[in-house]
Formats: C-alpha cells, structure tokens, sequence
C-alpha cells in the first residue's frame, strides 16, 4: 500500500479527507478499496514488523491513521467499541486520581465511573461543565476533566476552550472530550486544548448501525501509546470486519451528516411550535442557553440529534416512540436511518424529565420524517 503523507493531506478540505484519509492505494494491484486483514498471526519477516493480531492489524492501522487526521491528532488507537475507549482513557488516571466529568453525560460513561468510584479505584466529581466557576473549583487538583462537545442527553455545550485552558492551568489535569456527536467534521477538540478525543464509531463513523467501535486519539505519541498498551494488554481490540466497515462508512460521513444535520435543524424548529412538546433542545435555536457558544465553536453545524421534552408522563411517551412508523423506537444514534427513544428507560438516567425523548436524523425525507412524529403524537393523545 502507499500510503498519503500527513503533509499531503493537510492542504484538502475535511469533505475530501473523510474519501481519502486513509490514503490506501495498492501498487501491485491498483486496488482502492483498503484490505480486510483477518490474520491472528504474521510471519515474523513481514516487512512492516507485525507480529500477533491481539498486537496490531493492518485495516486497524488504516482507520486509526484516517480518523487521526481528521482530529489532527498525533496518535489513533482503535477498540472493540466506544466504552472500551472510555475505559482506556480511565485507565490513564493514577490509582485513587479523581476525575471530574460534566453531568450531562453519555449513561455509560457516568455508570463505568460510578462503579470505578465505588469501587475506590478513582474519586468521582460531577459538575455542570457550561459553569466556568464550577469547572474551575472542581479542577483544582484533578486527574482528568471529562466532557462532552455535544452534552448526551440534554444537549448542553461546554466551552471546550475555556475548560481545557482552567484544566491546564492546574497543571496535571488531562481533558479528554467525547466527540462522537458532532464529528471531527463539526468540532476537533483538540484544537481547543484537548488532551484526547473519543469516538464511539458505532455512531456516525460507521453510520449504518453494523458494528461496534471506539476510536480514541491523542495529542502526543506517549498518550497514544499508553493507551495502545491498555488495548494489547486487556484484550480490547476490535474486530478486524468491523475496523473495515467503520473505514467505509467514514468515506460518506460528509454527506450524510449534512442531509442529517440539515434535517435536524429544520425539524427543531417545527418541533418547537408542535403541540404537545413542552421543550425542544438543540444548540441551533436561538433560545438554547448556549446557543452563541455553539454558533461559534461549530460553524458547520450543530449536530444531527435533538432532545424533545413532551407534554406527558412516561407511559405516554414510551407510546408516543412505539407508535412512529419511519423512526425507529431504539437506543443509540448516527445511522443513516432515524432513531428515537424515551432516554429516562435506562438505569442512570432516572433524573431526567420523564416525557424526555433523544431523536436522531437521518437522511430520509424530512417532510415524512416531520409527518410520522406529527402522527406518533396524535396517537399518543398528546398532539390534539
């Protein structure tokens, strides 16, 4: 393979990164499709210096280099999904470090540290990551400052900028940022002052809801390869298919997250006005409480998922998800098809408003889209 230097691609636009970051190309062959490596094993006379498939993976190699470029992040580390990357990034914190995350979190990422609290592997602080002065107070001292650019459910925006630089200002706080909903198409943190970025894959990257995958990237080659030994040595390594379908995907990341976060500000802003919801949250309208913040960190958009507060008890929004016809009631986001769910179904999230529902766009017709929850609202008793 020939591979395309940093240099070279460094002059392009993001939308032709995403086609051509990986930079495969097979001198022998002609092919431009990257390979699907499936060998356990190498012969130790490769000339590339692999060794065990637990290790290292040629189709590995070639997603982490392209998703790193994209960040322009120094190193890129694949796992065997998102959470595994959390958990690598957690492992960084020294034994009883404490770790301050924003409140408005991914669940999962709230209940592995929860457990690690618990369990008295690290100190836990929460804290609402779009107050400065809180930041501030809870940095003093920590190990990590973990945050989201997109919060997960509520859609909160923390001045990545601002936090990254009271982080550093204690000296030994890593930030580590959760990107996975705005996209290193949409925001790249660590031009903000990020430390480490992670992806879950299995979200837009992908973006067809076939595999699970995490990307994690780091500013330097130290971080990268401490959480490279975390992957060798637990065993968190992701399928070799799943690596290659995840590269494929990312080659119409662009022109899906523009249909997807086209569709969803258009949708917020009908939604916003619908009978029977009590609070649209999405960064694109003018009445989010960080809505300049988010106009200014995110020029190309403001992501493709929206939270919607109905007018309703629990009961009759977990109706109002079963009754849609196009979106379908199931966790997770991303994918090329749109998704909704009542969040406040799951463990951890029992403090949320309970007619809260996350909805993600995908790329059907936003007409039909606006249609179905239109009906899905009538069926429910809640938009007559």
């Amino acid at each position: 393979m020939k591979p395309r230097t940093a240099a070279e691609s460094s002059g392009l636009e993001l939308s032709t990164r995403v086609v051509h970051g990986s930079g495969f190309r097979d001198e022998v062959s002609g092919a431009l499709t990257p390979p699907l490596v499936v060998a356990a094993t190498f012969d130790h006379a490769n000339p590339q210096g692999l060794s065990y498939g637990r290790d290292h993976n040629p189709t590995w190699a070639l997603l982490e280099r392209a998703v790193a470029d994209l960040e322009g992040a120094a190193s890129g580390v694949a796992f065997a999904s998102g959470m595994a990357g959390v958990a690598a990034v957690l492992d960084l914190v020294p034994q009883g470090g404490r770790v301050v995350v924003a409140r408005d979190s991914y669940t999962g990422s709230r209940l592995l540290l929860r457990d690690l609290g618990e369990s008295g592997r690290c100190q836990v602080q929460a804290v609402d990551a779009t107050d400065l002065g809180a930041v501030d107070r809870a940095v003093d001292g920590a190990a990590l400052l973990w945050l989201e650019t997109l919060g997960n459910p509520l859609l909160s925006v923390p001045d990545l900028r601002a936090c990254s630089e009271l982080a550093h200002a204690h000296g030994t706080t890593l930030v580590a940022v959760d990107n996975t909903l705005a996209t290193p198409l949409l925001c790249r943190p660590l031009e903000l002052g990020a430390d480490l970025v992670v992806h879950s894959a299995s979200k837009y990257i992908g973006g067809h809801d076939d595999l699970m995958l995490g990307v994690v990237l780091a500013r330097d080659d130290e971080l990268g390869e401490r959480l490279r030994h975390h992957r060798t040595s637990r065993g968190g390594c992701p399928g070799q298919l799943e690596a290659w379908l995840a590269l494929r995907g990312l080659r119409t990341l662009d022109v899906r997250l523009c249909r997807q976060v086209e569709t969803a500000g258009w949708l917020a802003e009908r939604l916003a006005s619908s009978r029977g919801v009590r609070q649209v949250r999405y960064p694109g309208l003018p009445g989010h409480p960080q809505h300049q913040l988010a106009s200014e960190r995110l020029p190309r958009g403001f992501g493709a998922v929206i939270s919607i507060e109905l007018d309703a008890s629990a009961e009759s929004a977990e109706r109002f998800c079963s009754a849609t016809r196009i979106w379908a009631n199931a966790t997770s986001l991303g994918s090329v098809g749109s998704l909704l769910e009542r969040r406040g179904r799951w463990e951890g999230e029992e403090h949320l408003p309970p007619g809260l529902v996350r909805l993600s766009a995908g790329i059907e017709a936003k007409e039909d889209l606006l249609a179905d929850l239109a009906q899905a609202l009538g069926t429910a008793g809640l938009g007559a």
